[in-house]
C-alpha cells in the first residue's frame, strides 16, 4: 500500500486531498499546526475509511526543527511515494504599508516549512528510487495582484523552489508538481455564498492532484493551473 504525506491537512484543501487519496487506499502521515482540528480530521478520515493506516501528529512546520521533526516522525514509521506541501497561510497587505515582520513570517510558512520538510524527505524517496512531490502553489505565484504583498511574494518563491527541485529530481525518478489554484472555498471565505459557484471546490483541486499522481513512470505533470470558470474575483 502506498503513503502520502501531507501538510496542513486538518481542513481546506488538504482535508480534500486526504480525502481523495483515503478513498483510494493510500495511507496518510498528516500533520498542521492545530492539534484539535488535525486530530478531528483525523477521527473522520478515519470512520470513512477503515482499510487504511492514518497517522497525524500536529507540528508548527513555519519553525525549522519541528519542520525537520515531522520529516524524522515520517520516516520513522514509512517512506512516502508522494508528498504534498500544502502548508500555507494568507495575510493581505501591500509591500511598502504591511507591518514589519510580516514577510519573514509568511516565507517561513509558505516556503521554509516546504523546503525544510522536503529536504528532511527527499533522501529516502531517493533510495526508495520513485516519488512525486507537490507544492501548493497560488495564482498568486504567477502573477501580481492587489494588496497581494508579502503573501503573493512567498509564494512566487515557493514556484522557483518547486522548478529547481523539479530540475534537481528528475535523474531520480521523482516527479515534482507546482499547483497554482485560484479562489477556493476554505474556511478563509468565511460565509461566502457559493451557490452559484462563483468560486471552486477543495475538491477540484484535490481530483487534478490525484489525477496527476498516477500517470505512468515516464510522464511528469509540471504544473496545474486551476481558475473559477469566470475567471479570478
Amino acid at each position: 500500500m502506498k503513503n502520502v504525506v501531507i501538510t496542513g491537512a486538518s481542513r481546506g484543501i488538504g482535508y480534500a486531498i486526504a480525502d481523495i487519496f483515503a478513498r483510494n487506499g493510500y495511507n496518510l502521515y498528516l500533520t498542521s499546526v492545530n492539534e484539535m482540528n488535525l486530530y478531528k480530521a483525523l477521527e473522520r478520515l478515519l470512520t470513512k475509511y477503515d482499510n487504511i493506516e492514518a497517522h497525524a501528529k500536529a507540528f508548527d512546520l513555519s519553525d525549522k526543527k519541528q519542520a525537520v521533526d515531522f520529516g524524522k516522525w515520517v520516516l520513522d514509521q514509512a517512506v512516502p511515494e508522494v508528498l504534498i506541501n500544502n502548508t500555507g497561510v494568507y495575510e493581505p497587505g501591500t509591500v511598502c504599508d504591511e507591518p514589519d515582520g510580516t514577510l519573514e513570517r509568511l516565507m517561513a510558512t509558505n516556503l521554509y516549512s516546504a523546503y525544510h520538510v522536503t529536504r528532511t524527505l527527499v533522501p529516502a524517496m531517493k533510495l526508495q528510487g520513485r516519488g512525486h512531490i507537490f507544492n501548493i502553489c497560488s495564482i498568486a505565484s504567477l502573477q501580481a495582484y492587489s494588496n497581494g504583498g508579502a503573501y503573493s511574494i512567498s509564494k512566487y518563491a515557493l514556484h522557483g523552489f518547486s522548478k529547481n527541485l523539479r530540475e534537481e529530481l528528475k535523474s531520480y525518478n521523482i516527479k515534482v508538481t507546482s499547483v497554482f489554484p485560484g479562489a477556493v472555498l476554505t474556511d478563509s471565505w468565511g460565509d461566502f455564498d457559493n451557490r452559484d459557484h462563483r468560486i471552486m471546490a477543495a475538491s477540484d483541486v484535490a481530483s487534478m492532484i490525484f489525477t496527476a499522481a498516477q500517470l505512468s513512470i515516464g510522464a511528469c505533470v509540471e504544473d496545474i493551473v486551476l481558475r473559477p470558470q469566470l475567471g479570478d474575483l
